[in-house]
């Protein structure tokens, strides 16, 4: 019986090699295909293979983790179940990742107009916003289908759409690459508006709800929670965008 399956967590050819090994070593598995690509995964196995088992041998390797793809397909179509995680909003080892990744962007921005004798601050809100995008774009690609599952927890559009989960990352690409070589600013800013106008919908009423969900604006590489952080991170680019749409 030959299926496919989808394996979260891998980024490089070295997981793929942990990865295939481990999941060669189990008796009733014949033949197994790897690929870094979604599905990542076509094993030729006896129908008693157990998932269970082998996702317990991939833990021990590494946050990997297999599962089905028609079951995985199943729960994207199923209605979403909020997941019970427990943040503490208050502890900045929580945040220390975003917190370093937008002062690396920002000091990045600044740099990038030394040695400062005409310092243009519109200058650096559009690196800033180009890198911003780019960054956080990088960090969504690395486990698309991790990303898309999170994000259809609170977004309005990934709700009800769920293919948006999986485009999104895509626009922030596009819209990076916009800012940073300055083509079509208006439409650009525009976009951004829209977009993330939208997503701080979904964000500020998780908020309100006080849901305790995992926030996926860094995909699914880091555990952080869902809460004011986030709403001020996207209406800080809609105002970063407004901004540059009325300097036009």
């Amino acid at each position: 019986m030959t299926k496919e399956y989808i394996i979260t967590g891998m980024t490089c050819k070295g997981c793929l090699a942990k990865v295939k090994t481990t999941i060669n070593s189990f008796p009733s598995i014949q033949e197994v295909g790897l690929q870094l690509v979604y599905p990542q995964a076509k094993i030729t196995s006896e129908p008693s293979l157990n998932l269970e088992e082998i996702n317990l041998a991939l833990r021990k390797l590494g946050n990997y983790t297999i599962t089905d793809l028609i079951q995985e397909r199943e729960a994207i179509s199923a209605p979403l179940l909020k997941g019970d995680y427990s943040f503490s909003e208050n502890h900045i080892d929580t945040y220390f990742p975003l917190l370093l990744i937008i002062g690396f962007i920002s000091g990045i921005s600044i740099l990038i107009q030394y040695p400062f004798i005409h310092f243009l601050p519109m200058l650096w809100m559009r690196h800033f916003m180009a890198g911003f995008f780019l960054v956080f774009s990088f960090f969504k690609l690395l486990n698309l289908s991790g990303f898309a599952n999170a994000y259809r927890m609170y977004d309005i559009v990934a709700e009800k759409w769920k293919f948006w989960g999986y485009l999104y990352p895509f626009v922030e690409l596009i819209l990076g690459i916009l800012y940073l070589i300055n083509i079509v600013p208006f439409y650009v800013n525009l976009t951004t508006v829209i977009v993330l106008g939208v997503s701080s919908v979904g964000v500020i009423k998780s908020n309100l709800k006080k849901e305790q969900i995992k926030c996926a604006c860094l995909g699914d590489v880091f555990q952080l929670p869902m809460s004011t952080v986030t709403i001020f991170e996207d209406l800080s680019m809609v105002l970063m965008a407004l901004i540059g749409l009325f300097s036009l």
